[in-house]
């Protein structure tokens, strides 16, 4: 069994070299440009506060106002261990996230994954935007994202209704 001691060693070591911090900078500043531009070009769909996280996954919502009716949100969520993009249905709360869950398993969902109730989970449905990221181009991965968060938003409306 690996000690904490250990852990906060290798952590220091690893700090030491300085990459990881220029990683989550540099992934915090994408993010938060992304939420920028996204709602300059969609200013009826507010952009939410860039939650940075806990090295797992840092997000922004970015929700229209018929889903934000519904008590629902949509979330563009980086994940770290995974170094992908992906775009998530969420709910206001626990109860509207498992109505929605069993409200959507009876429909055709295509290409998206239903997600399971359960405590740590926070979407209804998950699609990935971006599996192989390059933030050496954050043009062309922003355009990429956007593209596909507009897809993902509309048919959210379509499903949703």
């Amino acid at each position: 069994m690996e000690l904490l001691n250990d852990a906060f060693r290798d952590y220091t070591e690893q700090l030491g070299k300085g990459q990881i911090q220029k990683a989550y900078r540099g992934i915090l500043a994408f993010m938060s440009s992304l939420a920028r531009r996204l709602g300059d070009k969609y200013p009826n769909c507010s952009p939410g506060s860039l939650y940075p996280g806990l090295m797992d996954m840092s997000y922004f919502t970015f929700t229209p106002p018929e889903l934000r009716d519904r008590k629902l949100k949509i979330a563009i969520v980086y994940l770290h261990a995974q170094n992908r993009f992906e775009i998530w249905l969420g709910g206001m709360n626990r109860k509207v996230q498992a109505e929605t869950i069993s409200r959507l398993s009876r429909q055709d969902l295509g290409k998206y994954r239903l997600s399971k109730p359960a405590p740590g989970v926070d979407s209804i449905l998950e699609a990935v935007l971006i599996d192989q990221t390059d933030f050496d181009r954050p043009e062309e991965m922003g355009e990429s994202i956007r593209t596909g968060a507009a897809a993902f938003i509309r048919d959210m409306l379509f499903l949703v209704k």
